[in-house]
Order: structure tokens, then C-alpha cells, then sequence
């Protein structure tokens, strides 16, 4: 269901007028920048949860984030009230870099394509979350990382905005992961773990005729979740599910 954008039957059943939204991993999104992605599995004897996890840099939203989406049958779903419709989703948010840190570390001379979406080369520090981190400007770091650095309009080779949280989760992921803690944000506290996978083979969410039903991946998933072995975790496809090998916020 939510491959297709679908509610599931386990959505609140809310009111005739209400919006709701069933978002799946999309490492192909045109307005997030992917870094970093993960799936973490859950399940009793009852109970069963999917959470996919994505961090990158919102272009033309000023923000890095991480995205969580939630499937399962017991999940608390997210739920902003409004007086005409409330709005249901299965996705929760979390800011590692807003738009006012953005506003300041953003390169402020040149010409206007020269200071857009691109690091002032004196900045020495940035801020994610409640963490000061100090700033690699040069750029030579980013490219042995495969990070293509911008050539049009960037006589400097001032670092983009995207290219940084692209180089944070190749030299320190942890830094724009999300906590256990805030992944159990909207899932039972009781719910036990079985385990986080870093690397598996995704198939793009634009190719319909290709379901998660058919997919090595998701029959794997299907199977731990069921049978609570995370020893059938056993995939025989190459992993691909890095940003690398995914266009991603060209829009």
C-alpha cells in the first residue's frame, strides 16, 4: 500500500475529510539531496514495524533532515490537527541543519548563482542539531569521496550544501543518523528490535511493474518479521542503496 501512496488498513480511520499520506524510501527524490539510508525492523509475536530512514539536504527547502517512514500495524501515526481536515501520515522529520544555520554559513560574495545553496569559504563551523562541527572546506576532500563538486558558477569550489551532509555520512554517519530514541518516537516502547540494515539492494519506487512483493529485499524483510530469525537476512543481490548510485535532488 504504501508503495503505491495508499493508506493502509491500519491508518487511523479519522473523518471523510481528512488528508492522509503513505510515503515509501524514495532515494530518488528530486527535492532531498540522499545521503545516508537505512531499514529497521521490529516484531513480537503480534506486532510488526518497518521504518526506512533517509537523511539528505531539502534543495529549495534550506534544510537537512532526516526522514522516517513508518509501516506496520501498530504505529502511532503522526497526526496535525487543523479545524477543517486533519492531516495523517506515516513520515516524521528530524532537522539536522535549519534554514537559519543555512541563511548563515551560506556564501555572501559573488555573483547570485555564486551564493546560492553554497558554503562561504571562511566558515570554519557548523552547527547539526545541538553539535558544533568543524568544517572541511577543501573541496579535493570531497571529490576522493565521489562527491561531485558544482563547476558551473563556482570559480572557488565553495562546497554545496548538499555535498556536505554527502561528506558527513561518509566520514562520520552517526552524526546525521537517527537515535533509537527518536526512531521509537512514534512505535510501542515495548516493541523489540531485530535489526537495522545498512547496505541492501533498492529497486527504484518509480517502477511500478517491480513491487516490493517481487523484490529480494522485501522478501527477506517479510521473512524476519515472520518468523523473528535474523539469520535469514541472507541477500544474494549487490547492495546499491547508496547515494552514489541514485540521482537525487535535481529538481
Amino acid at each position: 500500500m504504501a508503495f503505491n501512496g495508499e493508506p493502509s488498513k491500519y491508518y487511523p480511520s479519522g473523518q471523510p475529510e481528512d488528508i492522509k499520506y503513505n510515503f515509501f524510501l524514495d532515494l530518488e527524490h528530486g527535492y532531498c539531496e540522499t545521503a545516508g539510508n537505512r531499514i529497521h525492523l521490529y516484531a513480537d509475536s503480534t506486532r510488526w514495524i518497518v521504518v526506512f530512514e533517509k537523511s539528505g539536504y531539502q534543495n529549495r527547502g534550506t534544510s537537512a533532515e532526516i526522514e522516517l517512514n513508518y509501516i506496520g500495524n501498530c504505529i502511532d501515526y503522526p497526526i496535525d490537527k487543523y479545524p477543517e481536515r486533519n492531516y495523517i501520515t506515516n513520515a516524521n522529520n528530524i532537522i539536522l541543519i535549519d534554514p537559519t544555520e543555512f541563511e548563515r554559513i551560506e556564501n555572501k560574495d559573488g555573483e547570485e548563482m555564486e551564493t546560492f545553496e553554497l558554503i562561504g569559504q571562511n566558515i570554519k563551523e557548523i552547527k547539526i542539531r545541538d553539535n558544533i562541527v568543524q568544517f572541511d572546506n577543501n573541496y579535493q576532500n570531497y571529490e576522493k569521496l565521489g562527491i561531485d563538486i558544482r563547476d558551473y558558477d563556482n570559480p572557488k569550489n565553495l562546497i554545496g550544501f548538499g555535498d556536505f551532509i554527502r561528506y558527513l555520512h561518509e566520514t562520520n554517519p552517526a552524526l546525521i543518523s537517527a537515535t533509537e530514541e527518536e526512531i521509537r518516537k512514534h512505535i510501542p516502547k515495548d516493541i523489540p528490535k531485530l535489526m537495522t540494515i545498512d547496505e541492501f539492494h533498492f529497486v527504484s519506487a518509480y517502477d511500478k511493474t517491480n513491487p516490493p512483493s517481487r523484490q529480494e529485499t522485501y522478501q527477506l524483510i517479510a521473512k524476519i518479521l515472520t518468523t523473528k530469525n535474523v539469520t535469514n537476512w541472507k541477500p544474494t543481490q549487490k547492495p546499491n542503496n547508496s547515494w552514489k548510485n541514485w540521482e537525487s535532488g535535481h529538481l
